[in-house]
């Protein structure tokens, strides 16, 4: 399971073999079912995760039950609830697993740890935190002013092997619109 992860990080950082050691002896490696929840509305988050396999969100659900999805988090990818992980607050959001996943974890004060004796890490970070602010500020955007063709072609884009493991319950809801919608979208484009 780490063997993943330290794949991934060796291609995206210049962290040598003792620095990967630490973050090692850090990691929680946690194998997930599917639909086991990894955060709960109203709890602390307690972990950063990175997925070396599988896939998870991050959704909210609205008094009347219905979900909202924030984000996929497909392999080799990182996720947590920033805001509840930094400022250790009630999360407002979930976070479950979509297929059996194996996980790398560490807690707050184990990244803080990492962050103080690795300053490629705390670097790297940085630079992912900056990532995701124009990743979210794009969808943003892109959910005020695109068309639901427009954002049905961006996911497409940007999870090509997302949309094959999900439901189209679930694509609709990342995007904002609704069942009927997005296969009327579907079926005008399999007809091109």
């Amino acid at each position: 399971m780490f063997a993943e992860f330290e794949t991934f990080i060796k291609t995206h950082t210049a962290l040598c073999d003792d620095d990967i050691k630490l973050i090692r002896s850090r990691a929680i490696e946690k194998v997930v079912r599917r639909k086991e929840l990894l955060l709960q509305e109203g709890e602390i988050c307690r972990y950063k995760m990175f997925v070396s396999k599988g896939l998870v969100r991050t959704f909210c659900t609205r008094d009347d039950g219905s979900e909202h999805i924030l984000q996929f988090s497909p392999q080799n990818s990182w996720t947590t609830d920033p805001e509840s992980f930094d400022n250790l607050t009630p999360s407002h959001c979930n976070i479950d697993a979509l297929e059996r996943s194996e996980l790398i974890l560490w807690t707050k004060s184990d990244f803080d740890y990492l962050f103080a004796n690795i300053p490629g890490l705390k670097a790297y970070s940085e630079k992912l935190v900056a990532r995701n602010l124009y990743l979210v500020r794009k969808r943003v955007l892109s959910n005020i002013s695109a068309t639901a063709e427009e954002k049905y072609d961006e996911f497409i884009k940007n999870y090509p092997d997302v949309f094959s493991r999900v439901s189209l319950h679930m694509v609709a809801s990342y995007l904002g619109v609704s069942l009927k919608t997005l296969s009327r979208i579907r079926q005008a484009q399999l007809i091109r």
